[in-house]
């Protein structure tokens, strides 16, 4: 039986798809595991890769997280010469990972083309790890399509199976697109699409404290708020009046805007706010701090300007943890209800 390799751009949910395929597959009675090979440095030695921690507590997986994420990669790798000592640690971790499973769900790296210049970017290690690939899509624009398409045509090129593509978190606007147009053009030219997921703000919304950790700001107001979900970001920069209409429009919102505004502030906290992000390291009115506290909206001060901070909230993507079981439940509803998990078992077995 093949393995199952999970490949996508950042942000696109690719934990997420390997969450909800493990569980299905463990359901259907399969032993499986969860890998991989190349994670993303972690700040301190103390620190362990978050998606791996999930995916051992979730499956209850005996190995120790560093054979589950043997190697992790800074964008600086080349300058050691370490390339056989290296993979020949990733290939010890995955069978020792491997050896009691019947099939492992191998999650990729924060692009497919990572160290490609060791030969262990995604597509390597998928051949080297008797494979097949699902590709996560997330829309944004044509373009996010067009890399898609890219990664399927490489895969093909290189005789990987393409057990199937997945639109993943599609945002409303764009269903109909997804359906109508994307999905067309893929199997047009032969690739498989076994699922169009729609974005469940449950799942794709990064909490006030994901925001907090990526920003490093202090917590002015509101430090048991930060469960928070936020589902836009408004940038205050404009007037007063030209802005209330945007923050009316948006519910759940991050609000980011220098701390000497005011009167902006105290608008966004009588609409649907989870967060007033103040930047340029102004400390606000009393005002704003009082009525932050009675509307419950976290307020963080940041020492960046403005752009920058926003600039570095666009990264931020959402992190199960084990302790959430809805959201963990959500990721299986999500592959039964929108995606062809049997067609990927077929791949898998064929």
């Amino acid at each position: 039986m093949k393995n199952l390799y999970i490949m996508g751009a950042p942000g696109s949910g690719k934990t997420m798809v390997a969450l909800g395929l493990a569980q299905k597959f463990q359901a259907e009675g399969y032993k499986v595991a969860y890998f991989k090979p190349v994670g993303a440095p972690c700040p301190s030695p103390d620190q362990y890769d978050a998606d791996a921690v999930l995916l051992k507590e979730t499956l209850q997986m005996s190995a120790p997280i560093s054979d589950i994420v043997p190697f992790c990669a800074g964008s600086s790798y080349l300058s050691g010469n370490r390339k056989k000592e290296k993979l020949a640690a990733i290939e010890a971790a995955f069978q020792r990972v491997s050896s009691n499973a019947d099939l492992v769900i191998i999650d990729g790296a924060m692009f497919p083309f990572v160290m490609s210049s060791w030969e262990m970017d995604d597509i390597s290690f998928a051949r080297r790890f008797n494979a097949a690939a699902v590709v996560v899509i997330k829309l944004e624009d044509d373009f996010s399509f067009d890399r898609a398409l890219f990664y399927n045509e490489h895969l093909r090129l290189k005789n990987i199976p393409i057990a199937g593509n997945i639109f993943n978190g599609v945002p409303r606007p764009l269903q109909a697109k997804t359906e109508g147009i994307f999905v067309p053009l893929l199997q047009e030219k032969g690739y498989p699409v076994a699922g169009v997921i729609p974005r469940r703000a449950e799942i794709s919304s990064p909490t006030v404290a994901e925001y907090q950790a990526a920003l490093g700001g202090e917590i002015l107001v509101g430090q048991d708020r930060l469960h928070l979900l936020v589902e836009d970001i408004i940038i205050g920069a404009m007037t007063l009046d030209s802005a209330l209409r945007y923050l009316r429009r948006s519910a759940d919102k991050a609000v980011v805007l220098g701390g000497d505004r005011a009167d902006l502030a105290l608008a966004a906290l009588e609409t649907s706010t989870s967060v007033l992000i103040l930047t340029g390291g102004l400390y606000p009115d009393v005002k704003v701090l009082a009525r932050a506290e009675e509307k419950g909206v976290p307020v963080i001060l940041v020492h960046y300007d403005t752009y920058t901070a926003v600039e570095k909230m666009h990264r931020v993507s959402r992190h199960l943890k084990p302790e959430d079981k809805n959201g963990i439940r959500i990721t299986l509803e999500n592959i039964e209800e929108y995606c062809n998990w049997q067609s990927i078992l077929e791949v898998l077995k064929g």
